[in-house]
């Protein structure tokens, strides 16, 4: 998540997209883990509905540095798309 958070803000539902096949409650859960650790800031702006994005802070964006990892999971989007993928067939089909 903070690899997509680090290109621009989003807004939730953008992020939910973006990630794919997993529940709303599991961004939810993590935006706010992420807030309440200091890499990601909930921006609410006064539309009308109300529009709430997430970019991250400095902090965040500190991970996001010479590390490589950033550049590891954009290289690797595909393939641990498709890795979830399959483990989303394998739990619905049955026991491992």
């Amino acid at each position: 998540m903070l690899v997509l958070l680090g290109r621009q803000p989003y807004r939730f539902n953008e992020l939910h997209r973006a990630i794919g096949g997993i529940s709303q409650r599991m961004p939810t859960r993590t935006l706010r883990g992420l807030e309440s650790t200091g890499l990601v800031l909930r921006e609410v702006h006064p539309t009308v509905p109300p529009s709430v994005e997430y970019p991250l802070t400095p902090l965040g964006q500190s991970l996001l540095g010479p590390s490589g990892l950033a550049d590891w999971a954009v290289s690797n989007e595909a393939a641990l798309a498709a890795a979830r993928q399959r483990a989303t067939v394998t739990t619905s089909t049955g026991p491992r």
